[in-house]
């Protein structure tokens, strides 16, 4: 195979898997902003909002990891993640007793007659929905963000594959014909 045919075939192919990288890069922006959209749209419409900086509600001791949300209206993956597991938790925690609402249910289902135990348990219930939900919507503000850097991945990578493929076509010009694709004129010269 002459080398000139080579380089040609391995930049169109370039090209072919540039464009492909675009594509998917496209793609990948489309599915970041969606999702990225839907998790702020149906947050924001919850309207819940961490407590105001220096309100009990949200003592330093209590809750350190909270502090930077002070006020702030759960909008994104991430502030959700925090209010689910950081605020919402440790109520449920201090509701519960320590125990789970599986642990209380059992607890309640053995004993019907007990209804401090069942508004309990129905706490825990509301409670790990909320919580459940949240968190729901940081996975999928998580998936956004990974759909995000994979299209950051595609188009560095459908850059240099465009790149390499216009290198390839600029060596295939400068080629001769008559060379072959694994000639060697040093190795031929050391032959004779």
């Amino acid at each position: 195979m002459q080398r000139r045919t080579f380089d040609v075939l391995m930049s169109v192919a370039g090209l072919v898997l540039a464009g492909i990288m675009f594509i998917a890069g496209g793609l990948l922006t489309w599915g970041f902003t969606f999702v990225n959209h839907q998790v702020h749209s149906q947050l924001a419409a919850q309207q819940i909002y961490f407590p105001p900086k220096g309100s009990e509600a949200l003592s330093p001791a209590e809750f350190p990891t909270l502090q930077q949300y002070a006020g702030q209206q759960v909008v994104n993956g991430e502030q959700a993640r925090a209010y689910a597991n950081d605020f919402i938790g440790a109520h449920l925690k201090a509701a519960g007793g320590g125990q789970t609402y599986a642990q209380l249910s059992s607890k309640a289902l053995a004993n019907p007659q007990d209804t401090k135990l069942a508004a309990q348990v129905q706490t825990m219930f509301r409670g790990e929905t909320l919580r459940g939900l949240l968190l729901d919507a940081y996975a999928f503000w998580k998936i956004g963000q990974l759909a995000l850097w994979g299209a950051m991945v595609a188009f560095v990578g459908g850059a240099i594959m465009l790149l390499l493929s216009g290198l390839g076509f600029w060596h295939a010009r400068r080629t001769p014909p008559e060379r072959e694709f694994l000639s060697y004129p040093e190795a031929e010269k050391i032959k004779s």
